[in-house]
């Protein structure tokens, strides 16, 4: 996302994110005459939200706001001052206003893959690099690219995202978007997006997604242990586990189509296998909701027709996860910034190395 997708498509109830996508490729950029429309809604759509911008402290004096919001607003200031106090993220002038959109979704994101591949689609642009989704500020204009796309043969995904960062190149609101989900929804989004303004590794989705999930994920506990009741600490936590569960399925399943995509299979026997192998998907859900006691946090994940782009967009989030989230168990959230500081300035092929011993770690410290 950059950023957050979160929610796109309801998959949490509570957290909202699964996977999905929250950017904006803005601003700056090499501009074609095909690609002018995209950069053009990018520019419009972040200027009107930085029109909308009012200091959160004006909100708070504001008689006409409702108490619900002001509530909100005081809480993402005393999460602002947590997030550089405690888990040393930027101390700027990100998070001081409000914005309020009008609307449950400030950007709309479209992830692509191929017919028979398990990998999204890239799109390149100058100041963040590649990346594997592509964002509108209209959701009509993001199902008509994604039409576009599927004209072609692709599998699309749209989904819609109540947050996006800007990196730090400028001052980004608390929206109106970002506070309907409870406190650590909210606490999860601001530590998601200021970690982006932390790390941001120029063509690596998977990374940056995967660092600030981590991050949320630790600050957020951290937040309801140190602020929150007993009983909001267990809540997280369970969901969190859900989250890992859904995460495996995901795994799994891509397993099953990337070893399918790359057999001699004929053109008919792929698409079968496909059709197979998400029903199998399917199958799997049903097996962990039973063991969740039936919590459905992502029904409406599910319930639509699935596809490679869907598959992809959760990857994007979730491939290095777990080995992020064991570095910071074992050795400290200073330490584990000072490692991402020296992956940046590793070869691709040495990062991925690192990354996958400390994958390995996490995963087999799970089974342990």
């Amino acid at each position: 996302m950059l950023g957050l997708s979160r929610d796109a498509g309801r998959c949490d109830a509570a957290a909202r994110r699964c996977g999905r996508v929250a950017i904006i490729a803005i601003l700056g950029t090499v501009v074609t005459g095909c690609s002018l429309p995209y950069y053009w809604q990018a520019a419009a759509g972040h200027l009107d939200v930085v029109q909308r911008r009012v200091p959160i402290d004006a909100v708070l004096d504001d008689p006409e706001q409702p108490a619900s919001v002001k509530d909100s607003l005081r809480r993402v200031v005393a999460m602002r001052r947590f997030a550089a106090d405690e888990l040393g993220l930027p101390d700027n002038d990100s998070y001081v206003t409000y914005a309020d959109l009008e609307r449950p979704y400030v950007v709309w994101n479209v992830v692509a893959a191929e017919e028979f591949s398990v990998d999204a689609e890239q799109w390149c642009f100058v100041f963040i690099g590649c990346v594997s989704y592509r964002g509108y500020f209209s959701r009509g204009a993001a199902e008509e690219f994604s039409a576009t796309l599927e004209q072609r043969g692709l599998d699309t995904y749209v989904a819609g995202a109540t947050a996006y960062s800007t990196l730090g190149y400028f001052s980004d609101p608390v929206l109106n978007t970002m506070l309907a989900g409870g406190e650590s929804y909210v606490a999860g989004v601001l530590f998601h997006e200021l970690a982006h303004q932390r790390f941001y590794l120029r063509g690596d989705s998977a990374l940056n997604e995967a660092f600030a999930t981590a991050v949320q994920q630790y600050g957020t506990a951290l937040w309801l242990m140190r602020f929150g009741t007993d009983d909001d600490v267990t809540a997280y936590r369970r969901r969190l586990g859900r989250q890992a569960d859904f995460t495996t399925i995901v795994a799994d399943q891509r397993t099953r189509l990337a070893t399918l995509y790359a057999s001699s299979a004929s053109v008919d026997e792929l698409r079968e296998g496909k059709l197979a192998a998400f029903a199998q998907m399917r199958v799997d859900y049903e097996r962990n909701k039973a063991a969740w006691g039936g919590v459905a946090d992502y029904e409406a994940w599910f319930s639509q027709p699935l596809n490679n782009a869907q598959l992809a967009s959760v990857t994007t989030y979730r491939r290095w996860l777990p080995g992020l989230l064991w570095y910071i168990d074992a050795h400290g959230l200073d330490a584990f910034y000072a490692q991402m500081d020296e992956l940046e300035q590793l070869d691709p092929a040495e990062r991925e190395r690192r990354l996958e011993q400390w994958l390995m770690a996490g995963t087999t410290e799970a089974f342990d």
